[in-house]
Parts: C-alpha cells; structure tokens; sequence
C-alpha cells in the first residue's frame, strides 16, 4: 500500500501519533497514591450508575412499541390508504391515532390509551395496531 504523505509530513503525523500516546497525567507514585485514584474511579463510576438509573426511569415514559395496520374503510374506492397507529409506552399508556382517506376528505382521529384500553370506543383496526404494539418493541 503507497502512501502519499511527503517525508516531512510521515514524520508529523508519527510524532502527532507519540504526542497522543504520551501520558499527560500523573501516574501514582505509591500506594497512597494508587488509592487516592481508585476512590475517584469510583466515584466517578457511581455518578455513572445513577444517571443510567435516571434514564431507565425516564424511558418508562417514552414511546417503545408501535404498531401500525393499514386499511381501506370504502371498499367501492381506492386501496389501503387509512391507518391506525398505536404508540404506547411500557406500561402500554399512549395513543391511537387514525386518519381515514378518501378522495374527498382526510379526517385524523387521536385517542388516548392506559393500560392498553381506551375510554372511548375503538374500531376493530385501532384495537388490532394497539394489540400490534403491545406484542412489539421499536427495538425488534
């Protein structure tokens, strides 16, 4: 494999590469010292298991399945332009959305969903994305 680099500037980047590798931290010159780093090593290692711990909780909240079925609500027109969405969180709290087309008119429908249910009535395609969803990750 040939290189491009003129000889001047192989020589930069191999001592670019030297300066990267050279300690610029004191390292430990006894035991004290040894112990002194390992206590801030896990201090800073504790910090870090509490913020995973903070993001575990938050992401409780956040969209992690989806389920999705297109349909076609005017058989006599057109092909399988609605759809239902359902995006739910773990717990399966969320929303349906459903937007009905038709060559006159587009109308979108929200509901909201605990527990995987709703307080309103749902049709047989909001009820089949949010059983979708809820057999699903955003992961899968």
């Amino acid at each position: 494999m040939s290189s491009n680099l003129t000889p001047s500037a192989l020589k930069n980047k191999n001592k670019n590469m030297l300066e990267f590798f050279k300690q610029t931290k004191k390292e430990p010159k006894d035991l004290r010292g040894v112990l002194n780093k390992v206590r801030g090593l896990e201090e800073k290692v504790e910090k870090i298991l509490e913020e995973i711990e903070k993001m575990k909780k938050e992401q409780r909240f956040s969209v992690q399945k989806v389920g999705i079925i297109r349909f076609n609500p005017f058989s006599e027109v057109g092909g399988d332009q609605s759809f239902s969405v359902a995006l739910l969180n773990e717990g399966d709290d969320g929303m349906v959305i459903t937007s009905l087309y038709s060559r006159q008119e587009n109308r979108v429908y929200g509901k909201p969903i605990k527990n995987g249910q709703s307080e309103y009535t749902l049709s047989e395609e909001e009820k089949q994305a949010i059983e979708k969803a809820k057999n699903s990750k955003i992961n899968d």
